[in-house]
This record gives structure tokens, C-alpha cells and sequence, in this order.
């Protein structure tokens, strides 16, 4: 195997979904010593994030596990968990058959199989492998480049290192699908001056693609200004050479032809969690960005939530319409991070509008003159038509060789499946439907990216030089007037407050206002978006307020959401439901708490009054975000206001279920009469009677215990005070009260780390609660579930504790003060919705 371009020579799909590869080789290989033809094999099915994969000559049978990173210099032997050789085909005939097979992968027997192999030692998924590739480039070339060019600043050196990698690792996928001559990039290589020689090849990008990842010169009717930086940058070969090195065989375990879109978004997602800072003396360190670090981490969404959402409000409003009318749709991501939604909102719309001109008549709109269809002529140098389909995820299986091949396309006429949209088709639908807005300069340009290379699937050399010649057109949009830069949540109006009026420029740059109505005045003029999707930033106010104390104000006077303890995604669902035009649709996956808890009852009531609603519950038992604590739930709305609308519940307990499990009513005046607008899911369990009977036979919490939160010390205080200052493992510091957070406690235990203390001034706090309350022996509770137990403890070393945890005190041991009460109500809703959560 040289490395040239190459592709799995059969994808076999269920529902279009890719389940396994299939490598064929010429019999004369001997199949099970040859290293070559095992990495080959590994490699495709590790890049696609494929768990099994085939390898065979029809004289030898292998299956491999695909799970860990494939070594140019693994024995053949490495990941394989089945060889059988022509001699046992009909012994064993029925163990493959009861794997492979299409009725066991249906039944389920294929994903058995593969889950008894999870977990074996030395797993590395290949979007983790990726993910610490492009970091160590990162760290490589911002040290690199901030040493070379001492006069750029944090921004200009985050763009920089950004646009660098993005470049090259668009122009290594553009080569693995055929659309680059392969080996371009690797020539670089040999000599010097690699810097140099790339920015050539980046301007000829420019002239190629179109795309605002390679826009160097000012041109008549772009929204965006050129790139002036950096091609004037300074950059050593060495760390060049070390990244084109490590994206070609044998270096490199990657074949991007068969690399996921969504793998790519999760990817960036987690890469864009961390920041390039400057020290004194100018040299770049890598950070997680603030709100990441307190947030815990960047949570990526799984596909099938992505596909669950884009089908429930884009695949409802295509349905029955046509492509005249689909084209005035306009659809969003208000925070669109790396592009994951925005991926499936438009290969939902390039699906609809292909199936939509087959059934209409194929041939018809390929013989316009402005074509929307197009058939691959067989025998063409093009990689779709030789069946390799580079980087599509629509391609067949076919034998190798003309009858093979003639065989499998006659089949596909026949069904009409084979045919494409153009490039044409394809650019119009992704300017006229898809829309994007994200705070980080860097996410708009994944985003970008991602839609870029969506765009060019399928695409050759050969099809974009006819483009060029026939049409005058270079291969890519110009998504600027599409995906814009800018805070979805606050309006320059911001600015009108004189305290905010005089903020610097680096603090206007990070608050980043945002004019809907000037920067989309068509869509607004119009009434607004016909959908709106995503996965809403989770940012509490408690840490909101540490990390941008000036934009609170702002938002609480503006948002009706952000009362009492709100959370960011609340203020996003708002701003969607604003954006939304009447009888459109919007939809984001939000916490579980969302359906009950006090903090949410405004987003309830508006939901509840003026959408149809579909509640999608018991996200938990999915697993959708891998060690988050944070439960979730998906809320499908349709903006209906003054309508007799209805709440639809569905509660999947398989992801297959997520898309053909009945649902249930709730009668919409049973919810609106309560004065919270509780949502609760136990309402559909079958112990309801139980849940029933308790209340009416027993006293309730709030009747025997004072409950409260603890301390937020952890922000900036009244008197400026913060957590390196308040925190301290000085038991003699003046103040010093013994101090716990939620990571301290287990379900019945306080963990035996090193104790710490808090400085306890009551000046310094938002909250700074009652001394009396911490004082008293106690409950002390979580207030998030974690793995579906309550985590509790009895506390009798009398601790202060932090806001995250809850303070369960009998009564008559403290008074309560005017502090305590008004949160009463709501810490006793907190733990009651946990416990109900717990028992349903």
C-alpha cells in the first residue's frame, strides 16, 4: 500500500447509517501476515468511527475491531477477532451470517457483537486521537509564530494559528477526496521556505475555492474584509513540516475521505474549548477559555440529537412543500459553535431537495438549463462515478472492475438513487436556507469550514475545472452574509447605559453586541426565522456574573428568564423564541430541570401559552453528554400564540425509540393552571398513585427543615473579594471556617481530602447566608443527581459549604433571617424535583 488516494472498496449501511467496511483483496495476498492490508483496513473503519471492519481475498475471512489507533508497524494480528479461512466457510458460515448478515444487523446482532469488544486496552476513538493532534499543533505553531512576529496581538496570534491549521486541514481532505491532486501539500516537504510556498498555494486556493479561508485581496460585493495578516507572518520550517508530515501515510492513521462531518465538528467543538494567551515576554500559553473551565468542560451533541432535532422542525416544515417554496426558508443556530447543526440542517435540505426532483422527474431537471441534477457518467476519471465517492456518505457498495460496477449503477437507475444535486444546486441551497451567529470568531470560521467541505462532497478536480470553464464560477460560496460573528443575546443597545458607554475596545470586542434587525433585515423585516435550533451555552448566573459582571444588567432588564438563578441557555431559548417567526418552529436540547424547577417558570409559562410543545424526556437514560453531570431533555416548539395549543410528551428509553416511540397528550389547562407551569415527567409514571398517596399521608420537607443554599464565595464579592483570596488551607488564617464543595461529598460520606477553610466576611459575599445555619449540625445535599442517586450526607463537623449544595436544618435551630426566606420556597423545589427524579 503506497498511501496514494484511496477508499474502502465496499461501505455496507443500514437506513443509510455506515455499520462496516469491507477491504477486497487479490487472493494471491496472503491475508493473514500481511501488515499492509490489516492497516489499511483499520485505518478506514478507525477514521470513520466504524467498531468492526472486513478484511478478505474470498480465500481468507477477517474481522477486525477498529476501535484503536491504528500503527503503521502493528503485527496483523492487532485488533483481529475472527479469521476463518474457505475451508471452514461452511461450518461457520452461520457465526458470520449471525453478525453480518442484513437481518442480524437489524436485529441488532451486529451492535452486540461490537459492544462485548468496548472498552479493550489501547481504545483511542479517533476524534480524541485527532483532537490532541490539531492541539499539539496549536501549542506548536502559537510558539512558533508569537516568537517570530513579536508585535501580534492575543487576537491577531489566535487567528493566525486557527486559519493555519484550518487551511491545511481543508487542503488534505480536498486531496483524499479528489478534489486536490494528492500529494500537494506532502511536496512542501523538500526545501526550504515552506511558509512561503504554502502561501502560493493558499492564493491559488483563493482563485479555485472562493471561500473565506483563503481571501486575500478586496473584492466587489464581499461582506468580509480580506485577510491582510498572514501572509506576512513569519513561520520556521520545522513545525510545518512536522504537521504536513503527520497528515500522509505512513505517519498518519487518518483517511480523510471517510472522515465524519460530525466527527470534524466534535473535534473543533472540544479544540475551540481553549485559548491562546500572551505572557509579559510575549511567548503563547494554551488555556481553557474562562467559561469552559467553570462550565467543566465543552459537552459536543450527539448526532442522533442533532438529526432528532434538524427532523422534528426543518424535515416538518419541508414536508409538502416544494422547492420554491422551501427556498424562502430560513434557518438558525443563534450559537452555533463548530457548525453541528447547521451540518444536519443542510444535509436534511440536500437530501429533501434530491428525493424531491427524482420523484418529480430526474431526467426533466437535468436537461434545464440551469441544472439541479445531475447523473456520474460511468467510466469517468471523476471518484464518485468510479465508485469511490470521496468523502460521501451516500456511496454503494460495487464490485471492482466494469460488469460489477455496470451491474450495481443499473440497479440504482432503476431506483433513481443515483442521482446528485449539482454544485450549483448545493451552493443555493446553503446561501438561500442556512443561517449562523456565534460570540467566537474562531467558531464562525469551523463552522464555515465544516458547511465548506459539506458543500464539495462528492465534487473532483475534474468537475470543479469544468465549473471554472463553463460557468465562470469558483467552487465555493461566500458564507459571510450567512454565518456572522456576534452575542445573540445582547443588542447594541447595551451601549446606552453610560457606565457601558465607556468601556474600552478590548471589552467591546469581547461583549461583541449583535443588531439582528441590520445584520439579517430581510429575515426580520419578514417576521423572523422559519427555524431555530441548537445546543445553548449552560452558564449559571453564579459564574455568568464572575466571568462578565457588566452584562448581567443588561440582561436581567431585558430578558424575562433571567430571574432568580437563571442560566444562560434560558436567555437563549427566549432570544429563539423571539427570533422565530409565527408558525415556525425552534428546538434545543436543555437541561432536565428545565421542567420543573421555580428558576424556569417564566421560559414555562411562555412555552406553555404561546407554542405547541414536545417534551422529549428521560434524555438520561440515553447517556447523551459521556460524564456529564447534567440530565437532559429536547423541547420541540412551534410558535402558535393565541392558539389552543398542545404539550406532546415522549419519554424513549433506545435511541431507536427517540424516532418511533408513541407519545403521549397532556391536556395543556391541567399545566397552565399551576402557578409554576410545572412540566413534571412523573405525571406520565405509573406510580403516580404512589407519589399521590405520599403527599396526602405525610408532611413535607418544608414543615420540618429549614432549606437553603450555601455561600457564593466562589465570584467576585461585594467588597472585591474571590475565591484565591477566600479560599485557604490555613486553618489560623483570620476568619478560617472549615469549607465544603460538591466535589467534596459522597452519598453518605465527606471525602477524606485536605481540609480546606473559607475566609468567612460576610462583606465579601453575594450570598453570605446565616453563621447559625453552617454552625448546626446538618444535611448536606447535592443538588444534581448524580448516576440517578441522590448524594447526601450528614455534616456534623459543622461546615460552611458553597452555593452548589444545599443546607437541610431542623427547625428551631437557627431563625431564619430575611436572607434565608426568599429561597426557601425555591431550594425546597430544587431537592424535591431531585428526589422525584430519583424515584421516577
Amino acid at each position: 500500500m503506497g498511501g496514494g488516494r484511496e477508499a474502502p472498496d465496499y461501505c455496507f449501511r443500514i437506513g443509510g447509517v455506515r455499520k462496516f467496511f469491507v477491504e477486497a483483496k487479490k487472493p494471491s495476498v496472503h491475508l493473514k501476515d500481511d501488515m499492509a492490508a490489516a492497516f489499511q483496513v483499520r485505518r478506514y473503519a478507525w477514521s470513520a468511527k466504524l467498531p468492526l471492519s472486513i478484511l478478505t481475498d474470498f480465500q481468507e475471512f477477517a474481522v477486525y475491531d477498529c476501535r484503536s489507533k491504528p500503527h503503521k508497524f502493528d503485527k496483523p494480528s492487532v485488533g483481529r477477532t475472527l479469521y476463518v479461512t474457505y475451508r471452514d466457510f461452511a461450518t461457520r458460515w452461520q457465526e458470520i451470517a449471525d453478525i453480518f448478515s442484513k437481518e442480524a444487523v437489524l436485529k441488532g446482532s451486529f451492535d452486540k457483537y461490537a459492544q462485548a469488544g468496548k472498552g479493550r486496552r489501547g481504545t483511542a476513538e479517533v476524534d480524541d486521537a485527532f483532537l490532541k493532534e490539531i492541539e499539539a499543533w496549536r501549542e506548536m505553531l502559537a510558539h512558533n509564530i508569537a516568537l517570530r512576529n513579536p508585535r501580534l496581538t492575543v487576537r491577531e496570534l489566535n487567528f493566525a494559528v486557527q486559519r493555519t491549521i484550518d487551511r491545511l486541514i481543508f487542503l488534505r481532505i480536498c486531496e483524499d477526496r479528489g478534489i486536490e491532486i494528492y500529494g500537494t501539500l506532502q511536496s512542501h516537504l523538500n526545501g526550504e521556505n515552506v511558509y512561503a510556498r504554502l502561501c502560493e498555494r493558499f492564493r491559488r486556493a483563493d482563485e479555485k475555492y472562493n471561500s473565506g479561508l483563503f481571501h486575500f485581496t478586496k473584492e466587489k460585493g464581499r461582506r468580509e474584509e480580506p485577510d491582510e495578516l498572514t501572509l506576512a507572518l513569519k513561520i520556521d520550517d520545522k513545525p510545518l513540516k512536522e504537521m504536513i508530515r503527520n497528515l500522509y501515510y505512513p505517519d498518519c492513521p487518518y483517511e480523510f475521505s471517510v472522515l465524519p462531518a460530525d466527527i470534524l465538528g466534535q473535534v473543533y467543538e472540544q479544540f475551540l474549548g481553549k485559548v491562546i494567551r500572551l505572557t509579559d515576554a510575549h511567548q503563547a500559553r494554551v488555556e481553557d477559555k474562562p467559561e469552559v473551565k467553570k462550565a467543566g468542560g465543552v459537552y459536543y451533541t450527539p448526532t442522533y440529537i442533532v438529526d432528532y432535532i434538524v427532523k422534528n422542525t426543518v424535515g416538518k416544515l419541508v414536508a409538502g412543500k416544494t422547492p420554491r417554496q422551501v427556498a424562502k426558508f430560513k434557518i438558525l443556530d443563534p450559537a452555533c459553535g463548530s457548525g453541528s447543526f447547521l451540518i444536519g440542517a443542510y444535509q436534511c435540505l440536500l437530501d429533501w431537495h434530491r428525493d424531491w426532483y427524482v420523484k418529480d422527474g430526474a431526467e426533466k431537471w437535468a436537461a434545464r438549463r440551469s441544472p439541479a441534477l445531475f447523473r456520474p457518467r460511468t467510466g469517468s476519471s471523476s471518484s464518485v462515478s468510479q465508485g469511490k465517492a470521496k468523502g460521501d456518505p451516500l456511496f454503494l457498495p460495487f464490485e471492482k472492475g466494469g460488469t460489477g460496477e455496470d451491474l450495481v449503477r443499473e440497479k440504482e437507475r432503476k431506483k433513481g438513487g443515483d442521482w446528485r444535486l449539482t454544485s450549483a444546486e448545493r451552493k443555493r441551497i446553503l446561501l438561500n436556507n442556512i443561517y449562523g451567529v456565534d460570540i467566537d470568531t474562531q467558531a464562525v470560521e469551523v463552522t464555515k469550514l465544516s458547511l465548506l467541505l459539506k458543500v464539495l462532497e462528492g465534487e473532483s478536480e475534474e468537475t470543479l475545472v469544468q465549473q471554472r470553464r463553463f460557468w465562470h464560477e469558483r467552487a465555493l460560496p461566500d458564507l459571510g452574509n450567512n454565518i456572522k460573528c456576534g452575542n445573540s443575546l445582547i443588542a447594541p443597545d447595551f451601549y446606552d447605559d453610560p457606565k457601558n458607554a465607556a468601556l474600552g475596545t478590548e471589552e467591546r470586542l469581547r461583549i461583541n453586541a449583535f443588531d439582528w434587525n441590520a445584520e439579517f433585515p430581510e429575515i426580520m423585516k419578514a417576521g423572523g426565522f422559519d427555524a431555530v435550533i441548537g445546543n445553548p451555552p449552560y452558564i449559571r448566573v453564579r459564574i455568568f456574573r464572575e466571568l462578565y459582571p457588566e452584562q448581567v444588567p443588561y440582561l436581567e432588564s431585558h430578558y424575562h428568564c433571567a430571574t432568580h438563578v437563571w442560566d444562560i441557555y434560558l436567555l437563549c431559548f427566549e432570544r429563539a423564541y423571539l427570533l422565530t417567526k409565527r408558525a415556525g418552529r425552534f428546538s434545543f436540547i436543555v437541561p432536565i430541570q428545565t421542567l420543573h424547577q421555580p428558576n424556569c417558570a417564566s421560559l414555562r409559562q411562555m412555552l406553555v401559552e404561546q407554542t405547541s410543545l414536545k417534551i422529549v424526556a428521560d434524555m438520561c437514560l440515553l447517556k447523551v453528554f459521556e460524564n456529564a453531570v447534567v440530565k437532559n431533555c429536547v423541547l420541540v416548539c412551534e410558535k402558535t400564540p393565541g392558539q389552543r395549543n398542545k404539550i406532546e410528551v415522549l419519554r424513549p428509553r433506545t435511541t431507536s425509540e427517540l424516532f418511533s416511540h408513541a407519545s403521549s397528550l397532556w391536556p395543556q389547562r391541567n399545566v397552565a393552571a399551576k402557578d409554576d407551569y410545572s412540566l413534571k415527567v412523573e405525571l406520565l409514571s405509573p406510580l403516580k398513585w404512589l407519589c399521590e398517596k405520599l403527599r396526602a399521608k405525610s408532611r413535607t420537607l418544608g414543615e420540618l427543615y429549614y432549606v437553603t443554599f450555601g455561600l457564593r464565595s466562589c465570584a467576585k464579592g461585594k467588597g472585591g473579594g474571590d475565591k484565591q483570596r477566600l479560599i485557604t488551607n490555613d486553618r489560623r488564617a483570620a476568619h478560617a471556617k472549615p469549607y465544603l464543595e460538591g466535589r467534596d461529598i459522597r452519598r453518605y460520606e465527606v471525602l477524606s481530602k485536605k481540609r480546606r477553610y473559607v475566609r468567612y466576611l460576610p462583606e465579601e459575599m453575594y450570598s453570605p447566608r446565616m453563621p447559625g445555619l453552617f454552625e448546626a449540625e446538618k444535611i448536606v445535599s447535592q443538588t444534581m443527581l448524580s448516576k440517578m442517586r441522590l448524594v447526601a450526607t450528614f455534616d456534623k463537623e459543622r461546615y460552611y459549604v458553597e452555593q452548589s449544595l444545599l443546607c437541610i436544618v431542623p427547625h428551631g435551630v437557627v431563625t431564619p433571617s430575611v436572607g434565608l426566606v426568599p429561597s426557601l420556597k425555591f431550594a425546597l423545589g430544587v431537592l424535591n424535583s431531585a428526589l422525584e427524579s430519583f424515584y421516577f
